[in-house]
């Protein structure tokens, strides 16, 4: 499948967990079986020059998204955001959603009432895999926290794929290829169902408790807070609502990852239909899910 979106296409691009610290972070993903991105510092581009965000991050490359792993690093509002939402709870804090246009999808975004902001030109410094210096490149749009309370949701257009999807980062021990979705726990289903769908520009389904939203690649899944021990009776709240609770992933060999997440020190997971969920430690926060590549688990089928 694509890395990424042809016109208009929208896919769940990555997600990312907020972590007080990078280094810990790395050592627990490094353990369970994932290769990650050199850490980088990123960065704004504009008309003064490069202008440093506050944030750095580590990736885990998929053949399909990815996961990142953001911390603070200096002091601006963007830090300064991450740590307030980490001080809430590690975890999961971020869904991006990726588009062939950011401009488009902008105005279109204005025009919907979501008041995004002027496009922010971000870039960090990679290396290529002959060794020579690159950048990756990304225009991201950022709407205000209050108009999707779920966590930092944003939509971006990349511009230099092949120096984020490197190959020699998206092979891992464990096995795990795809990010296929994500489950978020809301306070009023139907009210964040309507957002999520003129967000994404997308029809909202629903299935039984569950508000489905499919995108060309990839899927969000809304539950009522409230109706979480029926539909992930695994998900132990860590706050109340809206959170971000679990991602689900696809593996070519899911008892490898099982097998390497234990050996990692990840207690033993939860059997649930379609898949494994695993909690992970407090480093990085949240649940992951596992299943088959190309299968689903229950609450994203």
């Amino acid at each position: 499948m694509a890395q990424l979106p042809e016109s208009g296409q929208i896919f769940l691009d990555h997600v990312a967990h907020f972590t007080p610290s990078l280094d810990e972070a790395a050592r627990v993903l490094s353990a369970i079986g994932f290769r990650l991105t050199p850490f980088t510092a990123q960065r704004n581009r504009t008309e003064a020059g490069l202008v440093a965000s506050g944030t750095a991050n580590r990736c885990v490359m998929l053949r399909e998204g990815y996961l990142e792993f953001l911390a603070a690093v200096s002091d601006t509002p963007l830090a300064r955001q991450l740590q307030a939402a980490t001080a809430r709870h590690v975890g999961l804090h971020l869904i991006a959603f990726a588009v062939s246009d950011a401009e488009a999808a902008r105005r279109r975004l204005s025009e919907g009432g979501f008041h995004p902001g002027e496009p922010v030109a971000l870039t960090r410094p990679v290396e290529t895999e002959d060794g020579a210096g690159d950048e990756a490149r990304f225009t991201v749009i950022r709407v205000p926290p209050d108009a999707m309370p779920e966590g930092r949701v944003q939509v971006l257009a990349h511009h230099t794929e092949a120096a984020v999807w490197q190959e020699r980062w998206l092979a891992h021990d464990n096995g795990v290829r795809s990010l296929g979705a994500v489950l978020i726990a809301v306070e009023d289903p139907d009210e964040a169902a309507f957002r999520f769908g003129r967000f994404c520009d997308r029809p909202c389904e629903r299935r039984g408790e569950r508000r489905v939203l499919r995108l060309e690649r990839g899927a969000c899944i809304l539950v009522a807070h409230d109706e979480l021990p029926s539909v992930a009776p695994w998900a132990r709240p860590q706050v109340g609502a809206p959170w971000i609770v679990s991602t689900a992933l696809g593996s070519d060999d899911p008892a490898l990852t099982e097998a390497c997440f234990a050996a990692g020190g990840i207690a033993p997971p939860v059997a649930i239909s379609g898949g494994k969920v695993y909690a992970l430690p407090p480093e990085l926060g949240g649940f992951m899910t596992v299943s088959p590549y190309g299968a689903a688990p229950d609450w994203a089928g």
